[in-house]
């Protein structure tokens, strides 16, 4: 099913829990659109990536990477450099700051302080898989004390004057563990969702299960963004026809093709040839390299942040090139390299 452009999923207005702003704020993207995210992707999602996404291919919204919330900094919640750019929107493409911590405190004044250096849409991470983030009741480990939630949720929503929307899995242990959250996210006045369909235990493994996605976008009055193994323009197609789906948003499959923005809105080919693919590659990265020697210092730091990149990219008619690019020591190597594979 084909999601209308113009649902009642566009602008919700729920019920709320504790008193809300006087007007709905308005959600990052225009009524009636489809937008097309960019994923929060942490050591990824720098702004040099991202504004090289913003001249090149445009994106409906932006996340930043993660910003920690110090729960023992009751004075500094975010770091400077987080505030600093938590109020970097600038451009016209709308830029959400996505927070992950844990405590109702600190996660409050943690986005008191964003909202302070200019954030406009604040987005809570209930879904980071990895280390640290769910070691607490932090990032996909908020999921185990759904409790907790009734009261953090709520409070968060009546701090927040822009937009709050959450990104989550579908689930810490239990997939569908998402249905007995969507009332505390609708009743609260959450926003939007993002959700990806796997649960925090699976990590990456095994596939998204849009499914969920689905049955979600039947059972919640809240517009909710699929996310999770969109890495094509078909398969992106078909999770916005069969799940309804307010929108996508793209991670790594953006990540190894940017123009996959373009392919999904019909302004570029969906199936490149080698050659096209080849240019658009070294383009693409050439042009990263140049944002990145502005944001990162020293040869070995800029060439070990494009090299993550690179890692990306699964891309087995080029393996050779990119074995090449990988091993290269000097930016100017690189770059000749590049001149190559295009």
């Amino acid at each position: 099913m084909t999601p209308s452009p113009t649902t009642d999923r566009d602008n919700p207005t729920p019920p709320r829990l504790l008193p809300g702003p006087a007007h709905p704020p308005t959600l990052p993207w225009r009524q009636g659109q489809t937008p097309l995210m960019l994923a929060p992707m942490q050591g990824v999602t720098n702004s040099a990536l991202r504004s090289l996404f913003i001249d090149w291919v445009r994106p409906d919204v932006v996340f930043t990477e993660f910003m920690r919330v110090n729960p023992a900094a009751a004075q500094r919640r975010l770091s400077a450099a987080d505030l600093a750019e938590a109020g970097s929107a600038g451009d016209d493409v709308p830029l959400v700051v996505q927070l992950i911590g844990h405590g109702r405190e600190a996660l409050v004044s943690g986005s008191q302080a964003a909202q302070d250096a200019g954030a406009a849409h604040i987005n809570l991470n209930m879904g980071c898989p990895y280390g640290r983030m769910t070691s607490g009741q932090t990032g996909g480990g908020m999921l185990r004390s759904p409790q907790e939630l009734s009261s953090i949720i709520p409070a968060l929503r009546k701090t927040i004057r822009g937009t709050f929307s959450i990104k989550l899995r579908s689930g810490y242990d239990n997939p569908r563990q998402i249905f007995d959250l969507l009332p505390l996210f609708e009743a609260s006045g959450v926003d939007f969702l993002v959700l990806h369909p796997r649960t925090v235990l699976q990590k990456y493994a095994g596939f998204a299960d849009h499914g969920i996605t689905a049955e979600a976008v039947q059972r919640s009055t809240l517009p909710i963004i699929a996310n999770g193994d969109i890495r094509s323009v078909a398969t992106g197609r078909h999770v916005l026809r069969e799940t309804g789906a307010a929108g996508l948003m793209l991670g790594r499959g953006a990540i190894s093709d940017p123009l996959l923005f373009q392919r999904l809105r019909n302004c570029a080919p969906p199936d490149p040839q080698p050659q096209e693919r080849a240019a658009m590659l070294s383009r693409y990265l050439d042009e990263l390299l140049t944002r990145y020697q502005t944001l990162f210092c020293g040869e070995a730091q800029i060439l070990g942040k494009i090299k993550e990149i690179v890692s990306t990219i699964h891309e087995p008619a080029f393996e050779k090139g990119f074995h090449r690019l990988k091993k290269a020591r000097r930016i100017e190597a690189f770059r000749e390299l590049l001149a190559e594979l295009a």
